[in-house]
């Protein structure tokens, strides 16, 4: 036992001592709130995008469709100008994650988030004042941007990492091993506070003619906070060696664990980690790409943002009210349904964190992926039937309420799984040499893959017409069995240990067994 949790015998899952302080509460908060930016950009696009006022300014093209009686109800959206206003931030973002660390190293940590600041909020004032699609446009990749630099200062040591990738690796850094799934799945609660409180926006402002503005300008809003509370972060103990501070290191540790914590020994595994990347540092994309004992974190890195995409969650966060217009709800109620969505989100995040770090990751994944599967085709089943292939069908408004139900329990199986998860599980997997290598690769991977999804969504509608959720259905059984198979079990080990549960999995085995007793001896 180890903090309440069972770990199986031969991981040597060390307790440190020590508990769940304030300070570490604290920097965990400031840290995962970082999740209210993306949140509130995820849910505030495709409301909007319904707005009758918005469209006729900028997309009258959509509006006449959805004007015509017979017209195709999958197609009414169908604009790849509108799906690039809310997927540019997407692509914008990618780009800062990859260039925001040279910028960092070069200009410095204050410098960096200043400017960061400042492009987000002339992303949101942008957007808010915005008199043509190039404005839109441009506006959205101001604040994918700032997304990037704003939050740089999460990670330091790390300077490749922006906030995207290193918030979750702060946080399972900071978290004592019995709290690191909740304190860690504290990231995707913040981005599902944001995700509702956009809602709530659009829903508040969609009877006003210029609500569309308010609802885009304060996009810069959620910065504040994480403006203001990142100056008053902590560095982690395992950041702070990296740079040679082993003394601040000590200090942070005490500060963080409390005390009866045996700061000494943790400190001591901590140094022998670091030291293991420090001598082999630049080469951890090469090393995670090459070397045949980092084949599962390679496949991982790879694998859970794509199964991530491919829930289908992404795009329904994106464009919820879309759908719900197209089934036949209008647009105050399609708002409301995004609302509703945004809710049990997250009310399911709050449940996945009670149990998260007691019944494990693969429990989860697997009564989510079940819930999803079952709730896509649902919705598939109802969608064909009702309006069928030609989509000029009517769908009478009780079965428009079933298909507000289904997507709410395919919200809730994703919030309870794969939601906290994408977050959790990169950020504890990868030994410390490639951590911030395999973090930088999963995240990367997953802006890509929501640029393509948002830009072809509504292009996939229009064409697969119901099939579209049938598709992804089929996407969450295949990622649910791969789960099943593939991923060890990671509750209560210290990320010290972690590489030892390869070593003991029937497949993975074979490639880090040799690493796996390494790690465990140390």
């Amino acid at each position: 036992m180890a903090g309440g949790v069972i770990v199986p015998s031969d991981v040597p899952a060390v307790n440190y001592g020590g508990g769940l302080t304030l300070s570490v509460f604290m920097s965990c908060l400031v840290a995962a709130s970082g999740g209210l930016i993306f949140g509130y950009d995820i849910g505030i696009s495709g409301g909007v995008s319904q707005m009758e006022p918005f469209l006729k300014r900028f997309f009258p093209g959509v509006l006449k469709r959805m004007s015509q009686a017979m017209g195709d109800e999958y197609c009414m959206y169908d604009s790849q100008a509108l799906t690039a206003f809310t997927s540019s931030l997407y692509i914008a973002g990618l780009v800062a994650s990859l260039v925001a660390g040279r910028v960092n190293r070069v200009m410095g940590r204050q410098a960096v988030m200043l400017m960061g600041g400042a492009l987000f909020f002339a992303g949101g004032a942008l957007t808010g004042a915005a008199v043509n699609i190039a404005m839109l446009i441009l506006g959205r990749m101001l604040l994918g941007f700032g997304v990037g630099f704003t939050n740089q200062q999460t990670n330091e040591v790390i300077p490749c990492l922006t906030w995207l990738q290193a918030a979750p690796l702060f946080l399972a850094e900071m978290a004592p091993s019995q709290w690191r799934g909740a304190l860690t799945a504290g990231f995707q609660f913040f981005l599902a506070v944001g995700v509702l409180i956009a809602g709530i926006t659009n829903y508040a402002t969609a009877r006003l003619t210029w609500g569309w503005r308010l609802s885009l300008g304060l996009a810069g809003a959620p910065a504040i906070f994480i403006f203001v509370g990142a100056l008053f972060l902590t560095d982690t103990p395992s950041s702070l060696v990296m740079r040679g501070q082993v003394d601040r290191a000590r200090a942070a540790l005490r500060r963080v664990r409390g005390p009866g914590a045996d700061v000494d020994a943790e400190l001591n595994d901590i140094v022998r980690a670091v030291d293991v990347a420090l001598q082999s540092e630049d080469g951890a994309f090469r090393r995670i790409a090459t070397r045949r004992e980092y084949r599962p974190h390679l496949v991982l890195a790879v694998a859970v943002p794509l199964f991530f995409q491919l829930t289908g969650v992404i795009v329904l966060s994106f464009f919820s009210p879309l759908v719900f217009r197209t089934v036949g709800f209008g647009s105050n109620a399609a708002l409301m349904g995004a609302v509703i969505l945004g809710a049990v989100n997250l009310a399911s995040l709050l449940l996945s964190t009670l149990v998260i770090d007691r019944y494990g990751r693969k429990v989860l994944f697997m009564v989510g992926g079940v819930i999803m599967i079952i709730c896509q085709v649902g919705v598939a089943w109802i969608m064909g039937a009702q309006i069928g292939k030609s989509g000029e069908a009517g769908m009478p408004r009780p079965y428009a309420v079933a298909v507000l139900v289904f997507t709410a329990l395919h919200t809730a199986g994703f919030g309870c799984s794969w939601g906290p998860l994408y977050w959790v599980v990169p950020s504890e997997i990868f030994p410390v040499d490639i951590r911030s290598a395999g973090q930088a690769m999963n995240v990367s991977i997953g802006l890509c893959l929501t640029f393509v999804q948002t830009q072809s969504f509504l292009a996939m509608l229009c064409t697969f017409k119901y099939a579209t959720f049938a598709y992804y259905a089929a996407w969450v059984a295949v990622m649910t069995v791969f789960i099943a198979v593939f991923l060890p079990e990671t509750r209560g080990i210290p990320l010290e240990s972690m590489g030892a549960i390869w070593a003991r999995h029937w497949y993975w085995k074979r490639f880090v067994q040799d690493q796996g007793k390494v790690e465990a001896l140390t």
